[in-house]
Parts: C-alpha cells; structure tokens; sequence
C-alpha cells in the first residue's frame, strides 16, 4: 500500500515550531509597545515644554496651576489663561494638551509656579539616560 500523506510526529514537530515563532514574536511585539509608549510620553513632554515657553514669552510667568495634563475637566488645553478644559478665546498655544498614553495609569502632573514649573511622568524602560521611572521635565529640560 502506497499511503501518502503526513505522520503524527511530523505534523506535531511543525507545531511545536510555529508555537515556538508566535511566542518569541508576541514577547518582541511586547517591547516594542512599550518603547512606543515611552517614546511617545517624552515627546509629549517636549511638545508642552515648548508651548509653555510660548506662553512665559507673552506673559513672562508660566500658568501657576497644579492639574493633571489630558484631564478633560481640568487641562485640556493651553490658552492665555492657562490650562483649562476649553480654550474659547485669546491666545491659544496648545489646542489639545497631550495625555498619558496608556490607559488606566497616573496622568502627567503639572505644578507650576510663575518662574518655573515640573511636568512628571513615568517611563516604562529606559531611553538613554532617562528612566525606567519617574522623570520630570521642567524649564531647564527633562531629568
């Protein structure tokens, strides 16, 4: 008899190995996530560091608040008057304030005097010198 077909052993044994694949590729998928998560966080940082800077050129003091960034009741958005929930009038330096991009984790907080101010967040990992942990950027940069 001439059977032609697969054996038990050898379809198992192409199993074992695309089980083997998915998993090295769903642990790779994993970090890549979180560098974006954490690449994302500091470049959110860098784009409200500069429109702060924008707003302290104008009225020569930064917005003296102390909110958590991306709160629609709260910090929304960067207008001549600080961070509010909508920016209806005046000067608006940024239109959508950037949030924190994993859901269901602490925001970025800002405490803000008139000459300066602290942004915190959390990286995940490490990007260069920074992280992993808590991070702050401030009017001298991002430590």
């Amino acid at each position: 008899m001439n059977k032609k077909g697969f054996t038990l052993i050898e379809l198992l044994v192409v199993i074992a190995i695309i089980g083997l694949l998915s998993t090295l590729a769903v642990v790779a998928l994993g970090s890549a996530r979180q560098k974006a998560r954490d690449s994302k966080r500091l470049s959110d940082l860098k784009q409200t560091q500069t429109a702060l800077e924008l707003f302290f050129t104008d009225n020569n003091t930064y917005p003296v608040q102390t909110v958590t960034l991306g709160d629609v009741a709260a910090a929304k958005c960067l207008g001549s008057s600080g961070f509010a929930a909508t920016c209806a009038s005046g000067t608006i330096y940024m239109g959508l304030v950037p949030s924190e991009p994993q859901p269901g984790t602490a925001g970025y907080s800002y405490i803000g005097a008139s000459t300066s101010y602290a942004i915190s967040a959390t990286l995940e990992g490490k990007i260069n010198d920074l992280g992993p942990g808590a991070i702050t950027a401030s009017q001298n940069g991002i430590q």
